[in-house]
């Protein structure tokens, strides 16, 4: 009989949401994802297609894999081997979360049966001290604990908490919170203070622990949490061939304020160092990441949303260093880093709150888009932006969506993201000095009904708009709203001239990028947007897009594909000349380009911008990047070179 904790009885049922602080410290307090209802528009479908397709295919999955055999085989109800990689356990809880959102969002029943059947059978392997890991207990149980930088018994532990938090919060379920506790709990009695010193070589479960700590008010879970935090860069993982950096045990998290190594795992890592931050105050652990944060998206940042710009190791490189073609752009790292991008923007970190939410906005709506077709079953682990002709498939970046992988962590991932998406659309602030009021503040942009949280009044915001294809967001107040509340818009920052059409007038942006005005019942504010296509360009120092150009419009990244062009073009040989001239169709837009004439030298003599005799000029279509492929494989490029 496993040894399970007191039940809950202290704790009040926290909010619906994938990260809800409990101290004070907080800038921004989010909202219950109940009250954010994603209605039209590219946001919604998506959830709606989750719903509908990922979901059941990542259920489907994990029988076809192996994952539920293991666990099958563990407690002799399977004869099968063991099958995929030592943390498979993972991508069952991160169905199970996936679940849970969805669970929490519409209220389906769809999933109950299968919840039961998977949540008893982990209960059955779990053994009598708490642990359950199935390829510890059904392969080397000898490596118990044993070898921590590879053997990931944390970082399943911690995917296994964050589903359990999400189906308690969901809907009172706490089957599964149970069974993660009595986990946590060894973990605690074996590495707690006072204890062995331990971490885990793949971070994760950090930012579980303090999630947890948030849902049941038991203090040793943040206590944990921060031990492990602490304990990192002191040289306890055994790291081998692949070097300290890989692990971010290179350095005490204090003093690594550049981000290195596995990408996953340093973005983990740092949502992980902002929990913690959030709940104890620490400012040396906000300064820590502060610093990480610029390392991340002003060195090593693709325009996509994309991180890691190397295939081994999975790995961030030197700064600026972002080529296109061989980029790894692993779909997990994006949303580790939108999961820790929004709880910078929760601790109100330096680079600001716009900046926060924009960036979030660009990896949804690009680097997370792009690594789901149209079907929702299939993806891409890693996500280049550019595809050459000739270039081979390779187990985590085929030239095609695929429906599985044998490292299946970026499916399961990716349909638990989605089913959370609402978490990420606004936020509230209280009224400063005690007085009434507060402030909601809206940061993505997508047609939603917002529920006024009780101290902004019992109305409902309703926005209305097609972004990121229209230019129009309609907000409009109903109910009942509380004096002195207010709202804040955000306006991006390719857009800066807009202003808000209020009732007592246009409003500008403020410096922190949002538009404030006052919360009036009944009123409507309009923002006009400008999604007028441009052009961007590469910091100097990204030698691998030096002499480039990047479609963009709104928040959406542009690629051409081969299968778009005209026959005998080649999408390699495709060069910007003069004013490349853009028209704007309803999702295409068209792009004047010059097809130079193929050189047979590889180092020809001349000019480096000369212009090839033989050319062609033509129009072409451009696609939002997050839908290259859905017609088949072959070349595409977001950077176009141009020439003068």
């Amino acid at each position: 009989m496993t040894a399970l904790p007191a039940p809950l009885t202290s704790a009040p049922r926290a909010a619906a949401a994938p990260a809800v602080p409990v101290a004070e410290i907080a800038a921004h307090r989010p909202l219950d994802l109940r009250s954010v209802r994603l209605t039209t528009g590219t946001l919604a479908d998506w959830q709606t297609l989750n719903a509908a397709a990922t979901i059941p295919h990542c259920i489907e999955n994990l029988e076809t894999s192996g994952v539920i055999d293991n666990l099958r085989r563990v407690v002799g109800e399977s004869g099968a081997e063991y099958r995929g990689f030592v943390f498979a356990d993972s991508d069952l809880y991160k169905v199970i979360e996936a679940v849970a959102w969805e669970i929490a969002r519409t209220g389906t029943t769809e999933h109950d049966a299968w919840l039961d059947s998977v949540i008893g059978l982990v209960a059955r392997a779990q053994e009598p001290s708490g642990y359950v890991m199935s390829w510890i207990q059904g392969v080397h149980p000898e490596k118990k604990f044993a070898e921590l930088e590879w053997t990931h018994e944390m970082y399943v532990l911690g995917h296994m908490v964050q589903a359990a938090v999400a189906l308690d919060r969901a809907n009172g379920r706490h089957d599964l919170l149970d069974i993660a506790r009595a986990f946590v709990d060894l973990v605690d009695r074996r590495f707690g203070p006072g204890r062995d010193d331990g971490i885990c070589g793949h971070p994760e479960i950090e930012t579980a622990l303090v999630e947890l700590y948030r849902h049941t008010g038991e203090r040793r879970y943040l206590t944990l949490a921060v031990r492990m935090i602490d304990l990192r860069g002191t040289g306890l993982l055994k790291v081998g061939g692949l070097g300290a950096r890989y692990f971010q045990d290179h350095a005490p998290v204090r003093e690594a304020t550049d981000a290195v190594g596995h990408a996953v795992r340093q973005l983990y890592l740092d949502a992980g160092v902002t929990d913690a931050y959030l709940e104890n105050g620490d400012t040396t652990l906000l300064a820590a990441m502060d610093a990480q944060w610029s390392s991340v998206h002003e060195r090593k940042m693709y325009l996509s949303g994309a991180f890691g710009s190397r295939h081994r190791d999975e790995a961030f490189g030197d700064d600026y260093e972002l080529p296109s073609e061989r980029a790894y752009a692993e779909t997990c790292a994006t949303i580790a880093d939108l999961h820790w991008t929004w709880r910078m923007l929760l601790a109100g970190g330096a680079a600001g709150t716009a900046r926060y939410a924009e960036t979030i906005e660009r990896e949804v709506h690009n680097a997370l888009a792009a690594s789901i077709d149209a079907t929702g079953t299939k993806f891409f682990y890693s996500n280049p932006l550019q595809q050459r002709p000739d270039r081979f498939s390779e187990e985590n970046a085929p030239r095609e969506r695929t429906p599985w992988y044998a490292c299946a962590c970026c499916p399961p991932n990716i349909a638990r993201t989605v089913a959370q998406l609402s978490s990420y659309v606004a936020s509230t602030t209280p009224a400063q000095g005690g007085q009434p009021g507060g402030e909601l503040w809206l940061h993505q942009i997508a047609a939603a009904e917002i529920d006024l949280p009780e101290h902004l009044g019992d109305g409902v915001l309703r926005v209305e708009t097609t972004y990121p294809a229209g230019a129009t967001v309609e907000i409009t107040v109903h109910g009942r709203v509380e004096p002195d509340a207010r709202l804040a818009v955000r306006v991006p920052s390719w857009s800066a001239a807009s202003t808000l059409a209020a009732p007592g007038g246009a409003v500008a942006a403020s410096a922190d990028g949002y538009a404030h005005v006052d919360l009036v019942e009944g009123a409507t504010y309009t923002l006009e947007l400008d999604v007028s296509p441009r052009w961007t360009r590469g910091h100097h120092k990204v030698d691998a897009i030096r002499g480039c150009l990047a479609l963009e419009r709104g928040p959406v990244v542009y690629c051409i594909e081969q299968a778009s062009l005209p026959e005998g073009a080649v999408v390699d040989d495709l060069v910007l000349t003069g004013d490349a001239a853009v028209e704007a169709g309803p999702r295409e837009l068209h792009v004047t380009v010059t097809s130079a004439a193929t050189e047979n030298d590889l180092y020809p003599s001349g000019a480096a911008d000369s212009q090839a005799a033989d050319t062609t000029t033509f129009t072409v279509p451009a696609i939002p990047f997050s839908t290259w492929g859905n017609a088949g494989p072959g070349a595409m490029r977001v950077w176009l070179p141009v020439r003068t």
